[in-house]
């Protein structure tokens, strides 16, 4: 790695809100993560301060069975962080594991949450059902909405990027605060607020669910060209579209739905659009005009990372020293909420 592509390891001070924010390294982030979370992540870095968490821990609440997928894909993670843009200098990037002090809230924070309540929380009882546990839960993914509470407040975030599927687990890091702050009679820990990206997320390239790593529908950040030629291929579109003179339906449309978040081009798609629409149009020439447009986009994205990757030992050392950095910040909430319940002893 050359040393302008060396990452730093200095992170500058931003000021007003904070900003948790991170990815479970399960698998290569892809084109879902990208308009979710990971080019708002570059745009936030200028504007406040920023943890970015590789939650490695988290990841181990449903993939237990295969520790190693998620030890090997903690530096992938770090390495598509680095290819989009995201600055060490300006955000601190850190690995979950590292820092006991989120397991050591975590376990505070579980008196303050009764299993009833945790049993109600429409995202864990969604995540539940999409992964067919029924009664078969692991405890470390039922409590799961603890662990990010604790996470969140060990850096006294004040904005939490998710999507509004996500917005009960921020409700319920809230309650654990207030009760908390109540407990304790004093103000020590902060409530956050969550803060939902305009496209939360993207269906999958056959249309169904949500663009997903385990559902195979995905497009990766480090795909190949001839990856994103054959996945643009098999895009799913309008199915009753059979012929070209036929009019086209946009809505469930996801070449139209891709096009949408990354085209820049608004004036000559909306055009696309109405030509579409009124007949005319195959849809071979709007996954033309897509290809195209992911080409362009990722073509410079893979080239970084294959860079970055040139010198690991360098991106891992740029994680040891940020995750140094977040286990001050943690140890130090860690400690307050310690000496509130009465647990500093000497």
């Amino acid at each position: 790695m050359s040393d302008d592509k060396k990452p730093s390891s200095t992170p500058t001070e931003n000021t007003q809100h904070l900003i948790l924010t991170g990815d479970r390294p399960t698998g290569p982030l892809h084109l879902g993560h990208f308009v979710g979370s990971l080019r708002n992540r570059v745009l936030y870095q200028h504007q406040y301060q920023q943890y970015i968490m590789i939650a490695d821990a988290q990841a181990l609440t449903d993939n237990m069975d295969d520790p190693a997928k998620v030890h090997n894909n903690v530096l992938e993670v770090a390495l598509d962080y680095l290819a989009v843009g995201i600055d060490p200098c300006k955000s601190t990037i850190f690995i979950q594991s590292q820092i006991p002090e989120l397991t050591e809230l975590t376990y505070y924070y579980m008196n303050l949450v009764t299993v009833a309540r945790l049993e109600r929380n429409p995202t864990i009882k969604q995540e539940i059902v999409l992964r067919n546990f029924e009664r078969d839960i692991p405890a470390g993914f039922f409590t799961y909405p603890v662990s990010q509470a604790a996470d969140i407040t060990a850096f006294k975030a004040t904005l939490v990027p998710v999507g509004d599927d996500q917005i009960p687990m921020i409700e319920q890091t809230n309650e654990i605060v207030r009760r908390f702050n109540r407990l304790v009679k004093q103000d020590i820990l902060l409530e956050c607020e969550a803060l939902v990206p305009e496209i939360g997320r993207l269906p999958g390239i056959d249309g169904k669910a949500k663009m997903s790593k385990s559902l195979g529908n995905s497009i990766n950040l480090g795909a190949s060209a001839a990856e994103i030629k054959a996945a643009v291929k098999n895009v799913y579109t309008d199915p009753l579209h059979l012929r070209v003179e036929d009019p086209g339906h946009l809505e469930g449309n996801v070449a139209f739905i891709y096009l949408d978040a990354f085209d820049q081009d608004k004036i000559s798609l909306q055009d696309m659009k109405d030509h579409y629409v009124r007949g005319g149009l195959g849809d071979s020439k709007v996954k033309q005009r897509l290809e195209a447009v992911l080409q362009d986009m990722l073509t410079p994205i893979r080239e970084r990372r294959q860079e970055y990757e040139k010198d690991r030992a360098q991106v891992l050392q740029m994680l040891k020293i940020g995750t140094e950095r977040a286990r001050e910040i943690a140890a130090k909430t860690t400690d307050e909420v310690k000496a509130a319940l009465g647990l500093k002893h000497f």
